[in-house]
């Protein structure tokens, strides 16, 4: 199994510092920014299309731009990459989620995939129209997607469920292909709704031992539904020609944020009803002084922002051989970001994708997948 990698628009503004706050936070943010211009996202996603990656991740929340709008202007912008739209099924009928896909895979030539979040603060989804709790928005999440799923089968749904409603619903056109569902969730419930529905399951970036955890557990449960979906890991990149210039700049984004303002995202985030926040955050107890939790994994980024908190941080081939490790654990695919994400795509797809395609592990799309990508135990530093 090849891998896949995928990077990541920041339509909430870009900086040469880590913007900190998210996952329902207000954004800390530090030094110039960059506005999520057309134009600007124009450069990254067009810098991503060329380096090799497959797609990239639009995030959703009330502190970025709409990603279904965005992604759709910069699909014209764009001939072969891919887009991974975040949206949140308790925000949409399902049914015109589903005509949503189904008109965008026209206009883009095929090129939608959907990531379902289903929110893991119920103030921000209370402030969108949504006042189920965590375990009803995974309940409605299941019917959604029961729906959504019959809809681009080319058939008539009728349900009457506990959240979802719809009578008759059907497609006039259908999608072409059906776009892949990714999801993520560390909760039981959302383990029971990956396990019936997802085509690949994405986790934040724990060390490989508890992501491969991870992967036995949704295994195990789509299994049960005789379905073998993929597995991912969304993850920050810090790679540079040396080990000793990566820590530098891991450093420096540590020293933008003062403790006073760490401390007020901490207490912020461990209000958090996200089962995954909670982990991302038991990495570093709020603590600055044991944050590589893993050769070059990085707890640092959790301590200043909300969602995926860690980085893979070190040479070019120090961070290919960590991504080989958890392509051995059993993930195929990596959505990965690094501010500012326009030149941090280049020093990734510069410094770490040759030497990932030189061991087999990786090729470009649309390249001739190579035998020895087969081969995950492929040494690649000397």
């Amino acid at each position: 199994m090849s891998i896949t990698f995928h990077w990541f628009l920041p339509t909430y503004g870009d900086s040469r510092h880590f913007v900190g706050g998210g996952h329902g936070l207000a954004l800390a943010k530090v030094g110039e920014e960059r506005e999520a211009s057309i134009g600007y996202l124009t450069q990254v996603v067009r810098a991503a299309e060329q380096l090799g990656f497959a797609g990239a991740l639009t995030p959703t929340g009330s502190w970025t731009e709409d990603a279904w709008l965005t992604t759709a202007m910069l699909a014209q912008t764009t001939e072969r990459l891919k887009f991974l739209v975040a949206f949140r099924p308790g925000f949409v009928s399902p049914t015109l989620a589903a005509q949503m896909a189904a008109t965008f895979q026209r206009h883009s030539a095929g090129r939608l995939m959907v990531n379902v979040v289903v929110g893991g603060e119920s103030w921000e989804q209370r402030a969108y129209g949504d006042f189920l709790d965590k375990d009803g928005r995974y309940q409605q999440a299941d019917e959604f997607l029961h729906v959504v799923r019959g809809l681009w089968a080319g058939e008539t749904v009728d349900m009457e469920g506990q959240h979802v409603r719809v009578e008759k619903a059907r497609l006039s056109r259908l999608p072409d292909p059906v776009p892949e569902i990714y999801f993520g969730g560390s909760s039981q419930a959302a383990g029971a709704v990956a396990g019936r529905h997802v085509d690949s399951y994405l986790t934040w970036g724990e060390p490989p031992a508890q992501v491969a955890e991870k992967i036995e557990w949704i295994r195990g449960l789509a299994a049960r539904h005789g379905r073998t979906p993929r597995f991912g890991v969304r993850m920050h990149v810090i790679t540079r020609d040396t080990s000793e210039e990566a820590w530098a700049v891991a450093r420096n984004l540590l020293a933008d944020f003062d403790e006073s303002t760490i401390r007020k995202i901490q207490e912020g985030l461990r209000r958090s009803e996200s089962e995954g926040q909670r982990r991302m955050l038991d990495l570093h107890g709020g603590s600055a002084e044991r944050l590589e939790v893993y050769p070059n994994v990085w707890a640092g980024i959790g301590l200043f922002r909300g969602g995926a908190g860690t980085a893979l941080v070190g040479s070019h081939e120090e961070v290919a051989d960590r991504i080989a490790e958890y392509h051995r654990a059993g993930v195929e695919e990596f959505v990965l970001s690094s501010h500012p994400h326009l030149e941090e795509a280049y020093w990734f797809g510069e410094g770490v994708m040759p030497r990932l395609r030189d061991a087999g592990l990786w090729s470009p799309p649309g390249a001739r997948p190579d035998r020895r990508a087969d081969r995950a135990d492929q040494v690649l530093s000397g």
